[in-house]
C-alpha cells in the first residue's frame, strides 16, 4: 500500500522546477537557489508547518517597515507583487474604472484590469523602450489608476528621477500612481529613488517592492507595498487573512540579515546582464539599457522568439517581436549568443 503513495511524492518532487536551469530564461527569475542562511533558516521554519501564520500579516509588516524607516501603518504585504497590486485595484476601484498602463508591460497588468472589470488604456512605450510620460500623464487625467515601472519590464529602463517627479506634479490627486519597483534591487545608487520620501510627498502614490526577483524567493511569495498612511489603512482592508505563510517573515528576516551576501549576487547578476549585452552589441544587435536581471532585445524586422525556437532556451516573447531574456549564469549567456550568432549567419 505503501508503493503507489511514495511513487506520487516522488513525482510530485519531480516535478517541481530545477533551481538551477541555465535555459529557464523567461520570467525574471533569480539564477540563484536562495541564499545558505535563508535556506537554513526556512528548514528550521518546516516543523511550525501545522501551525497556521498569523491572521493577518502584523509580524512581517512590522519587520519590512523598520527596514524601509516607515511607520507600520504604511505597509501592506501582498501575495507576491501581484497580490499588492490586487489589492490596490479591489480597494481603489470599481467596475468601468480607467487603469493606465505601458505597451508592452509587466503580463500581469492587462489580467488584473480584465479581473477588476477596468477599462486598459495603453501607451506605448518609444524605440528605446522608455515611458511618454506625458502622454501616460494626459491618459490619468480620466483614470482611476496609473502603473509606471521602474525599473521597466520589460525593457529594464529607468526614467530619470526628475521626469518621474514632474509626472506626479501632473497626476490628480485621486488617482493612484503604482510605482513598480520590482526590480530596485538591480539599480545603482544614484538612480534610486528615496521611496519613503516620495510618498511622504504624493499620498496617492503606492510603491510596490518584491522579494521575488533579488531575493530569489518567487516560489514563496511574499511582496509588499508603501503608501501613505490613509491610502494604506484603505489597502489594508483588503488583506487576506492566513494569507502569507509562515515561511514569509522567515525568509524575510533571513534575507535582511544576509544582505551582504545577497548584494554579492546582485552584483554577479548585473556583472553578467553587462557581458551579455556586450557580445550582443559585438554582433551588432542591439538591446535596451536594462537596469534589471533581464536584457529586452526590440522587434529587428522578424520574430526573435523564432531565433530562439528548438535551442531548449525559454525567453519571453512578445506580439511585436521584441524578446526579454533572463540574465542568468554564463552557461545561459553562451547559449544565447550562440543562438543569436546561428540566426545571423
Amino acid at each position: 500500500m505503501s508503493t503507489p503513495n511514495r511513487d506520487v511524492t516522488e513525482a510530485a518532487v519531480g516535478a517541481l522546477p530545477g533551481a538551477v536551469n541555465p535555459m529557464a530564461l523567461s520570467l525574471n527569475e533569480n539564477p540563484f537557489p536562495p541564499l545558505p542562511s535563508v535556506r537554513s533558516a526556512l528548514v528550521s521554519a518546516i516543523d511550525a508547518g501545522n501551525r497556521y501564520p498569523e491572521f493577518l500579516p502584523e509580524r512581517l509588516r512590522t519587520l519590512i517597515a523598520g527596514h524601509l524607516g516607515v511607520r507600520d501603518e504604511q505597509v501592506v504585504i501582498g501575495v507576491g507583487a501581484t497580490g499588492v497590486i490586487l489589492q490596490v485595484l479591489n480597494a481603489v476601484t470599481r467596475p468601468g474604472d480607467r487603469m493606465v498602463m505601458t505597451s508592452p508591460t509587466f503580463d500581469g497588468y492587462p489580467i488584473f484590469a480584465h479581473m477588476a472589470r477596468l477599462e486598459s488604456v495603453t501607451v506605448g512605450l518609444d524605440e528605446h523602450g522608455h515611458h511618454d510620460l506625458d502622454a501616460m500623464a494626459d491618459a490619468a487625467a480620466k483614470a482611476r489608476v496609473v502603473v509606471v515601472c521602474r525599473p521597466h519590464n520589460p525593457t529594464g529602463t529607468v526614467e530619470p528621477a526628475a521626469d518621474i517627479e514632474r509626472f506626479l506634479q501632473r497626476i490628480p490627486a485621486d488617482t493612484v500612481v503604482v510605482l513598480d519597483e520590482a526590480y530596485v534591487e538591480f539599480l545603482a545608487p544614484h538612480h534610486r529613488i528615496d521611496g519613503p520620501e516620495l510618498v511622504a510627498r504624493y499620498p496617492n502614490v503606492v510603491v510596490v517592492r518584491t522579494f521575488s526577483k533579488a531575493y530569489g524567493l518567487a516560489g514563496l511569495r511574499v511582496g509588499y507595498g508603501f503608501c501613505a498612511p490613509e491610502l494604506a489603512r484603505e489597502l489594508w482592508t483588503m488583506q487576506q487573512p492566513f494569507g502569507i505563510a509562515i515561511t514569509g517573515m522567515v525568509a524575510v528576516a533571513a534575507s535582511y540579515d544576509a544582505e551582504s551576501e545577497l548584494e554579492q549576487r546582485i552584483r554577479m547578476i548585473t556583472a553578467e546582464r553587462r557581458y551579455l549585452r556586450m557580445r550582443l552589441r559585438a554582433m551588432g544587435v542591439y538591446s535596451t539599457d536594462a537596469h534589471a536581471n533581464f536584457v529586452y532585445l526590440p522587434p529587428w524586422g522578424r520574430q526573435w522568439r523564432e531565433v530562439f525556437d528548438g535551442t531548449g532556451l525559454k525567453v519571453r516573447g512578445y506580439a511585436d517581436g521584441g524578446v526579454r531574456i533572463t540574465v542568468g549564469s554564463r552557461q545561459s549567456t553562451r547559449a544565447v549568443v550562440s543562438a543569436v550568432r546561428a540566426a545571423l549567419q
